[in-house]
């Protein structure tokens, strides 16, 4: 089972759902970077449980303790341990699920695959585990901030309702002042409408989220394998629910010719920069210098109340299921955290592999 992701960067994620605790292992972070707990906690809050009517109601304060790899206040470049205890489980809602797979979970492909599931919550294949991206991406964000690069997730679409689009000063202002974290309030609050709609049904709503960085150097990533915009799809592919990834204008090139939609170079207050970024500031496999431009296709959350078809693998016969329990009747709100961190991830991943990082030690820095 593979639970690291990174090359110099690297993020190691542990724990399950209902198991005593959650975390990440974070290896290769440059000494001297200072951090302290509370900077991954204000990363870690944004996507905890219970936060609103959006979000489902399991209450976790998911407070962050740090086992290694700081001392003194700064990073002493050794593996960083963040831990989360867990402390409001309710496994007994899950006991029906030993044998009975739920409609569109990975309940299913673990059993076939490892036999041995942990079925609770849906152990470590659930959404709690993005924990781990999010202390990595914590720590990123932090390493990132030493060179000006600034990340936001926003949400930009749920079911129908679509999102104005907002300027970057505006959409980072405004997702702090509503639950949805959508940087255009007027949509946001039919947005809000419509998950308490579904929640009330109980049914769910997915959604699209976006994710903008911006200040990237040009030269990021390699131009065959390990192209920068394809480690982006990788990390944010990984991250349960998302059924599509998107780069600049992702499937709507197919619209275009290339003369409609190609980034002509120009030079401005001697930057060079493009008059589009259609693009996504990725092309070739390397950025250029613009902001990089990201969006994740979030499917309806699976575990509804709705009567829904399964089967029973021990005695092999079909079943009715409702699935009780605590769930969000929309992931949006709280994905934006881990796309966020995600795309930090693989950014602090590709700055020290291509030098403008200091790999050990940031007062070296060039």
């Amino acid at each position: 089972m593979s639970n690291s992701i990174g090359e110099k960067f690297q993020i190691t994620s542990f724990g399950s759902s209902h198991g005593k605790a959650v975390g990440a292992i974070v290896d290769g972070c440059p000494a001297n970077l200072k951090l302290s707990s509370e900077d991954i906690q204000k990363e870690l809050n944004k996507r905890k449980p219970g936060t609103s009517s959006v979000t489902t109601p399991r209450k976790e304060d998911d407070e962050i303790q740090i086992l290694s790899g700081i001392f003194e206040g700064k990073t002493d470049g050794t593996p960083i341990t963040g831990v989360i205890f867990n402390k409001n489980q309710h496994s007994k809602d899950y006991s029906m699920f030993k044998n009975t797979p739920r409609p569109s979970h990975g309940d299913y492909g673990w059993m076939m695959k490892y036999g041995n599931y942990d079925y609770n919550g849906g152990g470590r294949g659930s959404g709690r585990i993005t924990i781990g991206h999010v202390i990595g991406g914590a720590i990123a964000k932090k390493l990132l901030k030493t060179q000006n690069i600034e990340i936001i997730s926003h949400v930009v679409q749920i079911g129908d309702i679509k999102a104005e689009k907002q300027d970057f000063k505006t959409t980072k202002e405004n997702i702090e002042k509503n639950p949805i974290r959508c940087g255009d309030l007027k949509a946001a609050q039919k947005m809000e409408d419509l998950i308490l709609l579904k929640k009330q049904e109980g049914d769910s709503v997915g959604g699209i989220v976006e994710t903008i960085a911006t200040n990237i150097p040009a030269g990021l990533g390699e131009p065959v394998f390990d192209k920068l915009d394809g480690d982006l799809a990788k990390i944010l592919m990984n991250i349960g629910a998302v059924k599509g990834v998107e780069i600049g204008l992702g499937f709507d090139v197919a619209k275009y010719s290339g003369y409609e939609i190609n980034d002509e170079y120009e030079i401005n207050n001697d930057k060079i920069t493009t008059k589009t970024n259609n693009s996504g500031g990725i092309i070739g496999g390397m950025s250029n210098g613009m902001p990089i431009i990201s969006r994740i296709a979030v499917k309806p959350t699976p575990s509804i109340s709705k009567c829904q078809n399964t089967i029973n693998l021990e005695k092999m016969e079909n079943k009715k299921i409702e699935i009780k329990g605590r769930h969000d009747p929309c992931i949006c709100p709280r994905v934006t955290a881990v796309a966020e961190s995600s795309t930090a991830i693989i950014l602090a991943d590709h700055m020290i592999r291509s030098g403008f990082i200091h790999p050990s030690n940031l007062e070296n820095q060039r």
